[in-house]
């Protein structure tokens, strides 16, 4: 679908594109932040900026307001912009050999030895002028060479050291451009409310660069509970959010009227995509992708079997093992990029997923799919959700499970106790299973661990069987 509206701008062109200096560009609280004081925060800091020698500057903020203006004052500055996906400081200290300087603003603890900018946001909202020259002389704004300002993104890091990926702003320029092709009229006037990090791609795209390329205004803070989300919606409201989030609205909240919601980061289950339907009018879209990759395809569950959908101008084949190979211009346009997600193509462009081959572990020299034994215990009638992982015992390698149970699987548990309810649970696994492949130790829990970008939490997991 092309949009029929023309407030959408290139972020090469965003700040010579002509636009109301009264446009309001975020909200803090009661604060409204207009256009006008963006262009002059951006333009405060890219001075300070450009004197400063070190080239490669970490962004680290709690408030995504002052993290955009980090984000463009980096680019104007000639800067290279680094993205941690971590708040802790130990964390912000293992990634210091990527960045020379850090610019964070109070949400963020920074470690010793780290050379670090603090942005203050009473400080920059209570600044109209810095001084009457700087505001004689105006911040000389250009088109951005988008192709020459490097974004380096981190992986999650969820189970392992994050791992750095190479990006330029041209690529996620490209990929903003395809989402307002895509949804730029379901999302139009709207302002944006968030659950998730700008720190990562998903956040950064959705929540803070596709809203000022489309002159929609964005809330500095992330919602954190699904109260807020239900306290803050209306029907001129875009939702930014993930499956850990979605998955916690329960039956008790009242309906209330979203525009449009997004969720991305992990799989949604059917339920609860049905469930935000029936609360917020609205069917999630959701996004299916990678730091790697930045968005391959999308979908609305309909049904659980729904189909992915590829992005615009995402090439897409399988190899030997039938796991998804891509190519686009998001990507690198001359380059196929492998990932371990096994496929089933429908046809070109539509396609289901099966579940990743890197989850394959050998137990006693037999290769087993952790993504099949979910898959076995998600069909029993008494388990909603569960995780498998590997663990090692005694010098032997044997599988865990944490399980979220539904109400039909509570009652079953209390009516015949855990001892037996787990002989039936394993009994009902071996008409599907090996015995090497039963898990050996099961723990009720009542929601999986998952970090706010929707990933699973294995350390999180390994401290339930420790």
């Amino acid at each position: 679908m092309n949009t029929t509206y023309s407030s959408f701008t290139s972020l090469a062109t965003l700040f010579i594109a002509e636009r109301s200096e009264q446009s309001p560009v975020s909200y803090e609280r009661d604060t409204v932040i207009t256009w006008g004081d963006f262009q002059q925060h951006v333009a405060t800091l890219a001075q300070q900026l450009e004197t400063q020698p070190t080239q490669n500057i970490a962004l680290c903020f709690g408030n995504s307001y002052l993290f955009a203006v980090g984000f463009f004052a980096c680019s104007y500055a000639g800067k290279s912009i680094v993205l941690p996906g971590n708040y802790q400081p130990e964390a912000l200290k293992e990634l210091s050999e990527h960045y020379d300087l850090l610019l964070h603003d109070a949400d963020v603890s920074v470690p010793e030895l780290v050379s670090s900018l603090l942005i203050e946001a009473q400080s920059l909202l209570e600044t109209t002028v810095i001084n009457e020259s700087e505001a004689k002389q105006p911040y000389f704004w250009r088109e951005l060479n988008l192709a020459e300002i490097p974004v380096t993104l981190f992986t999650s890091g969820s189970s392992g050291t994050p791992k750095a990926i190479a990006k330029t702003l041209k690529q996620l320029d490209i990929e903003v451009s395809i989402l307002d092709n895509l949804w730029g009229d379901t999302v139009a006037s709207t302002r944006v409310e968030s659950t998730v990090s700008h720190q990562h791609i998903y956040g950064l795209l959705f929540r803070v660069l596709w809203p000022l390329c489309s002159a929609r205004p964005f809330s500095a803070h992330n919602l954190e509970f699904p109260e807020q989300i239900v306290h803050h919606a209306d029907a001129d409201t875009t939702l930014v959010s993930s499956p850990a989030l979605l998955k916690r609205l329960s039956e008790e909240h009242n309906p209330v009227a979203i525009r449009c919601v997004f969720s991305s980061g992990g799989p949604l289950p059917n339920q609860a995509a049905q469930h935000s339907q029936q609360l917020f009018g609205s069917l999630p879209i959701e996004v299916f992708g990678s730091t790697e990759t930045g968005g391959i395809a999308y979908r609305q569950q309909h049904v659980a079997s729904t189909p992915w959908t590829l992005f615009p101008g995402v090439e897409a084949e399988l190899n030997h093992e039938n796991c998804l190979k891509l190519r686009s211009p998001h990507i690198d346009e001359n380059t196929w990029y492998q990932t371990a997600d096994e496929c089933y193509f429908h046809d070109s462009i539509s396609f289901e997923l099966r579940g990743r081959t890197d989850r394959i572990v050998k137990v006693e020299e037999k290769r087993i799919s952790l993504v099949e034994v979910e898959k076995r215990l998600e069909q029993l009638p008494w388990v909603q959700e569960s995780v498998v992982i590997p663990m090692e015992e005694s010098g032997r390698l044997t599988l865990v499970s944490i399980i979220v149970l539904n109400d039909k699987g509570s009652d079953v548990l209390n009516e015949l106790g855990k001892g037996k309810f787990w002989l039936e649970l394993r009994k009902a696994l071996r008409n599907w299973l090996e015995p090497i492949a039963i898990p050996r130790k099961f723990r009720v829990v009542d929601e999986i661990p998952l970090n706010s970008q929707g990933k699973r939490q294995v350390a999180e997991i390994e401290k339930l069987f420790q």
